[in-house]
């Protein structure tokens, strides 16, 4: 499968994300499309920016009962999404009523992978927070197989544990992996970084890069430097 670089659009408005989306004049970058901004604006942003002709990751972290997450896909499958997510943590039965969910009637589908541990998340928070006392590389391949067991078609995971992903669950399970910072930059939030170089040597199919890129001086220059780092 080929590489590619997702700009996590993570704005407040539509007016933001449309101010940010006209800088690319010569490009339409993969965007993610998360709870802030969809929860802000609804489903007509997502219509509007596919119609612009970007590739789209909707990334609302599905995580209900099977029944309410199967239905929920059901309507997300209906805006032309790329790819969309839920939890791993909600189950095996979870994440197989969220794929029959996601099926349209002919067939088609967005990508749908699975959030296994969030990049924020270190080996001392699951422990004290979570009471999870497996060490989390265990934890997150536990999760990464439930969700190939599912059917799903990757995982969103920490660049960190990309590789180890590949090798449990096979070559063509994808990885997309957010934690991604330039060399040269702050890691905010994020317990769990890598650069986009060393993303591509270890195994990442997608990197998700938010602020190194949205808040640059320069984004399109951000950008594509994310894109030959990472790309080639």
């Amino acid at each position: 499968m080929g590489k590619d670089v997702i700009v996590a659009c993570d704005f407040a408005s539509k007016d933001a994300v449309m101010n940010f989306l006209d800088k690319f004049t010569d490009c339409k970058p993969f965007v993610k499309i998360g709870m802030e901004l969809f929860y802000a604006e609804g489903p007509s942003i997502v219509k509007e920016i596919k119609a612009r002709g970007h590739k789209i990751f909707l990334d609302l972290k599905l995580h209900d009962i099977p029944n309410t997450v199967k239905k929920s896909m059901a309507v997300l499958s209906g805006l032309d999404v790329d790819m969309t997510n839920l939890h791993a943590s909600g189950t095996v039965t979870m994440m197989q009523a969220g794929l029959e969910g996601l099926t349209r009637p002919d067939g088609t589908r967005p990508l749908l992978i699975a959030v296994t541990q969030l990049t924020s998340t270190s080996q001392e928070r699951m422990e004290e927070d979570l009471l999870i006392k497996e060490p989390i590389d265990e934890v997150v391949m536990h999760y990464a197989h439930n969700a190939a067991k599912a059917g799903l078609d990757g995982v969103v995971c920490s660049p960190l544990e990309a590789g180890k992903v590949h090798e449990r669950c096979g070559q063509n399970f994808m990885t997309v992996t957010p934690g991604v910072r330039f060399a040269d930059g702050e890691i905010g939030d994020q317990s769990r970084v890598m650069t986009p170089a060393q993303a591509k040597e270890i195994g990442s199919d997608y990197i998700v890069v938010g602020r190194p890129i949205t808040a640059a001086e320069d984004p399109v220059a951000a950008y594509k430097r994310c894109v030959e780092e990472f790309v080639g």
